[in-house]
């Protein structure tokens, strides 16, 4: 049997179905699903059936295409339906993404929901963002000033207050984070290896209860927690433990802000149930290019990039389960837009005049049966309105396209990841994980180019390769943005190498008849890349973060002593990573006994607290780095300006505030 088999089910299903479990079954919860996975399974319509032995069968009942409820699942063994069966069934299957539901009616906004405060308010989650003069300057021996705890906000008068009291968590919200806080802690402390389908379970149902408190942020994080869990104890080859760090950061984090954010921020905190589409008039469309979108979930389909006439970037997409071959496929079909005949391939070098249009805050295009559109002239990438996309300077348009693959970015924050260059080839460079494409735009800042996707059905890897062939080539590109401490993109689609129309990389193959000069020789190029950043230290930093992940706190508190790494992180300019290093560390290592001398249990919360701080502040710096790579020439940013001026979510003590100072964020009822 494959989990591919098993139809997904409802976070709640799998959540209660592990908690009705008695304690001796919960042990043996792990070791049930791993035998289940080895079971011959068949699909019968909505029913997918499991033969657990040679006469129990074990059924899961989707209609709509998710188990939605406990009853669905069944077996026929003797201890039915309290048996290990079902909960080990529900934890093999996927998790669903739990469907949006009606928000009140006497709310004015998605956002605005709130819940019934019938239940005991939770402590308020500290507040200790960093302001920028706090953050400790390169040689500055003085320790930067405590956090200090947030404290509820002092009631107003009674006559203002009805007009002056913002949008705060409500104590049932409050209370919801402060679950996906030890939820998440908890995978921290038990790391990859220990976090078993009882972990997950306590993740889901924490995911569930967020949803029904309207923070879908944090249960779409969870959700995500648990999926790259099942996939990394599954040996699943797509599996990064970097996702991992990043969805666990992401998690703690928006469950941290809850209780502080108010007014626009807890509406960015809270997220959104479905995306809104917003009434945009009438637009009209330039096409730019089509590229394919095939998903690790086994989703494909096509992305067409179109643009306004003041140049702002919007998507009609068409993807749903099916992969590469259905992103093949659908790039000819027509676009769901309208009354076009258009098919993507076509709208990526045409027009339209669209009236009644709506729009998503990341530019998606809706199509709704108001909108309308017809088919008109498009733009060549060197006439106007396009032309314009090329003439921002590199640097600007890296830190506008950063701000939207940061690893935290706020949902609905709009912009765009591609970047928009005039560029030389110089020819192909080796790396560690192959080789890619280097170029030099306008400006002098050397950029690598790299395949999109390596799937050997799209012609991404074969047009790469045949372009590096040709050095001296002038072209003009269009490439997605990868976060790197050097210039690098992913590169999308490209003028034709003849100057006579454009490249969809994904889908057009180039020949080395469209190539100026085939037999030129390749160019010789450097082997590693330069610009600030290059050969900084950070990643002594970064290499603990991940290290919890795997194993967990008790692999990180056996480390020995850092002070090493943390005198190379000093010396870079980098003091704050320093002493996160050290507090992480230290926190990890830390045990206290009782007045028996018998140890106590490890201090979750506490070293939850350290991690995302170092998390945060790692992922910040390395933006920045990046952000500094595209200044062209020596005026680049240095590693103690990047470190002065990144932000970080959650600060944790530093080094000159000693290891064992506990001024460390903590969530909402928690407790040592």
């Amino acid at each position: 049997m494959t989990a591919a088999l098993l139809p997904p089910v409802a976070p709640e299903v799998t959540a209660t179905l592990v908690e009705d479990l008695s304690p001796r079954l919960r042990k043996r919860l792990d070791a049930a699903v791993t035998k289940l996975g080895s079971r011959p399974a068949h699909r019968d319509g909505d029913t997918v059936t499991i033969a657990v032995d040679d006469d129990t069968e074990l059924r899961l009942h989707a209609p709509g295409g998710v188990v939605a409820t406990v009853d669905a699942i069944t077996c026929g063994c003797l201890l039915a339906p309290a048996c290990v069966h079902r909960a080990a069934a529900a934890c093999a299957a996927p998790a669903a993404d739990p469907a949006p539901e009606p928000e009140p009616a006497a709310e004015s906004t998605p956002d605005a929901a709130s819940d019934p405060a019938a239940q005991p308010a939770a402590p308020t989650v500290p507040d200790s963002t960093p302001s920028p003069s706090s953050t400790p300057s390169p040689g500055d021996t003085t320790p930067p000033a405590t956090p200090a705890l947030a404290t509820s906000p002092p009631s107003a008068p009674a006559a203002t207050a009805p007009a002056l009291a913002p949008d705060e968590a409500t104590p049932a919200q409050r209370e919801a984070a402060a679950a996906l806080w030890s939820a998440g802690a908890a995978v921290l402390e038990a790391g990859v290896a220990g976090a078993g389908a009882v972990a997950q379970a306590a993740l889901l149902r924490a995911a569930h209860t967020a949803r029904l408190r309207h923070l879908h942020r944090g249960a779409s994080a969870a959700l995500s927690v648990v999926t790259l869990l099942r996939a990394a104890r599954a040996g699943d080859p797509s599996y990064r433990t970097a996702d991992l760090v990043t969805a666990l950061a992401e998690l703690l984090g928006t469950a941290h802000r809850v209780g502080t954010a108010s007014g626009a921020e807890l509406a960015a905190v809270r997220g959104r149930a479905r995306r809104p589409y917003s009434p945009d008039g009438s637009l009209r469309l330039y096409g730019l290019f089509t590229e394919p979108v095939v998903t690790d979930s086994g989703h494909g389909g096509v992305r067409t990039w179109v643009a306004t006439a003041d140049g702002r970037l919007c998507t009609v997409g068409d993807v749903a389960p099916g992969g590469v071959g259905r992103a093949l496929g659908v790039a000819d079909r027509t676009v769901r837009l309208g009354d076009t005949a258009l098919t993507h391939r076509e709208l990526g070098r045409a027009g339209l005049a669209v009236s009644g249009a709506t729009v998503s805050p990341d530019g998606r295009l809706g199509a709704g049966k108001g909108v309308k559109a017809v088919t008109v002239r498009g733009a060549a990438w060197t006439e106007p309105p396009l032309a314009a996309l090329w003439e921002t300077p590199p640097a600007e348009q890296a830190a506008r396209a950063l701000r939207s693959v940061s690893r935290y970015a706020e949902p609905d924050g709009g912009g765009s990841d591609l970047l928009f260059l005039d560029v030389e080839l110089l020819g192909a460079v080796g790396e560690s994980g192959g080789t890619c494409l280097l170029a030099r735009c306008d400006g002098g800042v050397p950029v690598r180019l790299a395949v999109a996707d390596d799937d050997p059905a799209l012609a991404h890897r074969d047009n790469l390769m045949l372009l590096a062939t040709a050095p001296g080539t002038r072209l003009r590109i269009i490439g997605r943005l990868v976060p790197a401490p050097h210039p690098r993109l992913t590169l999308l689609a490209c003028s034709h190498p003849t100057g006579e129309s454009t490249v969809d990389l994904g889908f057009d193959r180039l020949s080395r008849a469209d190539l100026p000069d085939p037999g030129a020789p390749v160019h010789s190029a450097p082997d590693r890349p330069g610009g600030p950043g290059t050969e900084s230290p950070l990643h002594l930093l970064e290499r603990r973060v991940e290290q919890t992940v795997p194993a967990g706190r008790a692999t990180l508190g056996m480390v020995g002593d850092v002070t090493a790494e943390a005198r190379r992180l000093r010396r870079a300019g980098l003091p704050t990573a320093a002493g996160l290093l050290t507090a992480l560390r230290a926190s990890a290592a830390r045990r206290e006994r009782d007045l028996f001398g018998r140890l106590l249990p490890a201090d979750t919360d506490g070293f939850a607290a350290h991690w995302l701080a170092a998390a945060r502040y790692t992922a910040a710096v390395a933006e920045s780095l990046c952000a500094a790579a595209w200044e062209p020439g020596p005026g680049a940013l240095t590693h103690s300006r990047t470190e002065a001026q990144g932000p970080t979510e959650v600060q944790g003590p530093t080094e000159a505030q000693g290891p064992t100072e506990a001024t460390a964020p903590r969530p909402a009822g928690s407790h040592r």
